[in-house]
């Protein structure tokens, strides 16, 4: 039997859920299978892919128009609609006056159904004709807005009320709403969902800091939902003992207080009241003693939404805790409310701002009033209590240092261990505090009172920070928010302050955090660095000498990881620090320095790193002379910097020295030795020496292999590295499984956004295209080139070598112009960042060449390939294989102006070289003996072809072959 249920997704904006949810109910009963959902309405991008899947998988879908639905800040513009456009069905639905240019021109043509104004029975019926047609089904529901056709236990009493017949509830003394309220969509669809998650009272309790927002979500929860209660009375529930008294004035209200009867009398009657009610909602707003709270909380068909600091609310109420904005949320609020701020200067701004919501709103004040950003942001970092002090934010009523200053004082008062932990926490970082810190700690740290014997005095002091709303704890961490931190920080006296830095140091100096080069020991060091790398918390700690190891580690973490940039950020401030404290030939600023160098080289800026590694390799000479090993790890990163610069024939001399030297102190099998053997072994394949290169880098992978074992990092570098030679060889098959595989590893052990496996999906991207697969690479590069924008940036090195693959790919599909675009740029990039003659610039130039070759624009092909041909020639040598392509190259321009004897003349040339350097089997010597015997036979030497091809030439009209790189 055929399934004949129409399926339909509902779209709306977060403020328009009361609509949806009539919308919704509506349709399921009239037979419908109903998707309700709720889009990120700041992030147009989601917005398009959902929109394509709901299209997906529903018949149709009903989208309710509205101003917030055609917001600006959710769209990305006419794309997602031209999506919608071309696929599937759209059913509009106006629920409000909209005027004609608040509806995006693709749809204004569009047939649309008003609901706005209509009583309940004429809005089923319209709604119904929207989407079955004409003929939808009859009998429309009866209208269920009024209270009075409720019957407790009947379904009329659940079933929601459309927005525009609902007039304004008949008890309300909820305050104004707050007209800059934005942002929270994702916790006001959690909110109401928890609500409406039972047929009897529903307590959900929203707990977090001050400042992050929870009344303002309350207040706006009230009002928004406004038209599905009949009774919305707000409590101001901070004094417990004063909940008598609301509920007193809420029975009065209602007509059932007894003017005799007391307080506490009259409460207990609005209880009993609100059990046989529908339709009410109370808000218990700032309720901080949940124990005090519970023998006052009602029964019955209603809801009770509570705000608190304090999140112990288990076995009382459903709870969650409330988060601070998200990042998009934050960039919306400033965008809407500072006029010219840009994107970057928000984001800043909010990461300052630790995206505190009352933050924000004191931040926007303050920058209205006309102080520029960058003062704001300096005077944040010098003097943030100070600054926090100020605010015209009406919705808040008081100001952020104020809001902490009174939870601190409130936790000071008898609890002394919970107030020194609090400090303690101020002056480490932002980011989750391992609590097993604390605990390994405790013995010897000063600041912290009480006996350090105790095992219940972490639980115990966490338990009131979090109780304050000073301190998010979570399984074996706890939290506190950076501008909270800041406000403590500057009320700390100078000579406690100390004391404090004491202990923080004791705490680091502590903490036993594993290998920094093992992978699996990474999170624990990411727990640790990102405290270290604080700024406040390195100036801090920089002249101590019991943590210099510690630092020096967790940079060599954060180089392995990936994190370049930050491990560059810290040894940055550590070099600063160091070398005037300790002088510039102390051995840990020499390693400092040589972290400094690995850094900058890892972020693409060669010359610079050039520099670094070359005065860290004299000063290692000096004082510890030729053959230590920290003179040879700045001889090799030196080595490995000249070959990033393009100048491998000095690369390779001074690797071969190095290996040399490893070899004799060290011996064969040292990681360190095998690390010189792997680095002259790519040296040599960019000399393009490809068999001695292949050769070395078996021998080092069959020792790293059995050494360090088959995923160890460097094991995978040696197979990524022997793939890649032996892609070079034309062995593509082999070096495909190879590749495969060590992305498989890489994947596991380092992340999909480590630069090993950016790496290992770039080199498979490659090796897939030169095997014909086009279409597998060009996803897999494209992927790739995403990845790196987001991470290294535009010009990073690493970046331009995936955007230039890419556009090989592309010329391989034939999509010529999209390739010329990308090679323009990465050529002009290339020559900006690395200078005319770097073999990266020359591979990108002959790309762009052979690319204007496939747009017929040969004479300007030409020029271009006898330049890249003219280089290579004096960077490489005539016989690097890079050189034989350029010159292969420029030869199939010649046919193509039909100047074949010079063809001739150089592809004979170029082939007795290639059969010399790369043997008669490789694919580059098969493609320029082809294309020699075409030019021949083209030259009208039709015999001599015969010859070059064994006697057996084609028919067909011969064509060139040229090769991308």
């Amino acid at each position: 039997m055929t399934d004949t249920t129409q399926r339909l997704f509902v779209s709306y904006a977060g403020p328009d859920r009361a609509w949806a949810e009539w919308v919704g109910w509506q349709l399921k009963q009239a037979g419908c299978e109903v998707e309700l959902d709720r889009w990120d309405w700041h992030t147009g991008d989601d917005l398009v892919q959902r929109m394509s899947l709901a299209l997906d998988r529903a018949d149709a879908v009903v989208a309710l128009f509205s101003r917030h639905y055609f917001a600006p800040e959710r769209w990305t513009g006419d794309e997602w609609m031209a999506t919608v456009a071309a696929r599937g069905r759209l059913v509009p639905v106006v629920i409000e006056p909209l005027a004609d240019q608040d509806i995006p021109a693709l749809l204004a043509g569009r047939l649309r159904t008003d609901l706005h104004g209509l009583d309940e029975t004429a809005a089923t019926a319209a709604l119904l004709e929207a989407v079955h047609g004409p003929s939808a089904p009859t009998g429309p529901a009866a209208f269920p807005g009024a209270p009075s056709a409720e019957v407790p236990g009947e379904p009329d009493a659940q079933r929601p009320r459309l927005p525009s017949s609902a007039g304004p509830p008949e008890v309300w003394n909820v305050r104004r709403r707050n007209p800059d309220f934005s942002g929270r969509d994702t916790e006001m669809v959690q909110l109401r969902s928890g609500l409406l998650s039972a047929q009897h009272a529903v307590v959900q309790a929203l707990h977090g800091m001050g400042g992050i927002g929870k009344t303002q979500i309350a207040l706006e929860y009230a009002h928004r939902f406004a038209s599905q209660y009949d009774i919305v009375w707000w409590v101001d529930a901070e004094q417990a003992d004063q909940l008598p008294v609301r509920y007193t004035e809420l029975a009065d209200r209602l007509g059932i207080a007894k003017p005799d009867a007391g307080t506490e009398a009259n409460a207990h009657l609005l209880l009993q009241h609100l059990r046989t009610r529908h339709r009410w909602l109370l808000v218990l707003d700032n309720a901080e003693q949940p124990d005090q709270i519970d023998a006052w909380l009602p029964e019955g068909p209603g809801h009770v939404l509570i705000t608190s600091r304090n999140p112990g609310w288990h076995g009382i109420a459903h709870h969650s805790h409330l988060d601070v904005f998200t990042r998009v949320d934050s960039l919306a609020y400033f965008q809407a409310r500072v006029p010219g701020i840009t994107t970057e200067e928000a984001d800043l701004l909010a990461q300052d701002l630790g995206d505190l919501p009352l933050a924000l709103a004191q931040a926007a004040g303050v920058l209205r009033s006309g102080m520029s950003l960058d003062r704001y942001r300096r005077l944040l970092a010098t003097n943030t209590a100070r600054l926090l002090q100020e605010s015209d934010v009406r919705d808040y009523p008081v100001p952020l240092a104020a809001t902490v200053g009174i939870a601190i004082a409130r936790l000071t008062d008898g609890h002394s261990e919970a107030t020194a932990l609090l400090r303690l926490g101020a002056f480490l970082g932002p980011e989750p505090i391992p609590t097993a810190w604390l605990e390994t700690a405790r013995p010897g740290l000063t600041t912290i009172p009480g006996d350090p014997d105790d095992p219940m005095w972490l639980r115990n002091a966490l338990q009131q920070l979090s109780r304050f709303g000073l301190a998010r704890t979570d399984f074996g961490t706890f939290q506190i928010h950076r501008l909270t931190q800041a406000i403590l920080r500057a009320q700390t006296t100078a000579d406690l302050a100390s004391a404090v830095w004491d202990d923080v140091t004791a705490v680091l100096a502590a903490t036993d955090v594993g290998d920094p080069q093992a992978p699996a020991d990474w999170p624990t060091w990411s727990s640790l660095t990102v405290h270290l790398a604080t700024p406040h918390v390195t100036t801090a700690i920089a002249d101590r000498p019991t943590l210099r190891p510690t630092l020096l580690k967790a940079v060599s973490f954060l180089l392995a990881s990936g994190q370049s940039r930050a491990a560059l950020d810290l040894t940055t401030t550590l070099d600063q620090a160091w070398s005037t404290g300790l002088g510039p030939d102390h051995r840990d600023v020499l390693t400092c320095a040589e972290h400094l160098g690995h850094a900058t080289a890892s972020l693409g800026d060669y010359a610079k790193a050039r520099s670094i590694i070359e005065d860290t390799f004299a000063r290692r000479r000096r004082v510890l002379g030729e053959d230590h090993p920290s003179t040879l790890q700045s001889a090799n990163n030196l080595a490995n910097t000249l070959g990033d610069l393009g100048e491998y024939a000095e690369s390779r001399r001074m690797q071969e020295d190095v290996l040399a030297r490893r070899r004799r102190v060290l011996g064969e099998d040292h990681p360190e030795t095998l690390q010189s053997a792997s680095n002259l072994a790519n040296t040599l394949g960019d000399l393009g020496e490809y068999a001695e290169s292949r050769r070395m880098q078996e021998d080092v992978l069959a020792r790293r292999r059995r050494v360090l074992g088959e995923d160890h990092l460097d094991t995978l570098t040696s197979a990524g590295n022997l793939a890649g030679t032996l892609g070079a060889l034309g062995e593509h098959e082999q070096a495909r499984r190879m590749q495969e595989d060590v992305l498989a590893r890489r994947r596991r052990v380092l992340g999909e956004d480590h630069p090993g496996t950016l790496t290992s999906m770039n080199n498979l991207a490659r090796t897939l295209s030169e095997s014909g697969d086009q279409a597998e690479a060009r996803s897999m590069q494209e992927d790739v080139l995403a990845r790196r924008r987001r991470l290294l940036g535009e010009d990073h090195p690493d970046t331009l070598t995936a955007a230039n693959n890419l556009a090989s790919i592309l010329g391989r599909l034939g999509k010529y112009a999209e390739a010329r675009r990308m090679e323009e740029d990465v050529l002009a990039r290339r020559r900006r960042l690395l200078g005319e003659d770097h073999p990266d610039t020359l591979t990108t130039a002959n790309n762009l060449a052979s690319t204007l070759d496939d747009l017929q624009e040969h004479a300007v092909a030409r020029r271009m390939k006898e330049d890249v041909l003219a280089r290579r020639r004096r960077v490489l040598g005539e016989d690097h294989p890079d050189t034989l392509t350029a010159a292969n190259n420029l030869a199939s321009t010649l046919g193509a102006l039909r100047r074949y004897q010079e063809a001739v003349d150089l592809l004979k040339d170029t082939r007795a070289r290639s059969l010399n350097v790369l043997g008669a089997k490789h694919p580059d010597t098969v493609r320029v003996t082809r294309n020699l015997a075409a030019a021949l036979i083209a030259a009208g030497r039709r015999y001599e072809a015969q010859r070059l091809t064994d006697g057996k030439p084609r028919r067909e009209k011969r064509r060139f072959g040229r090769k991308r790189r």
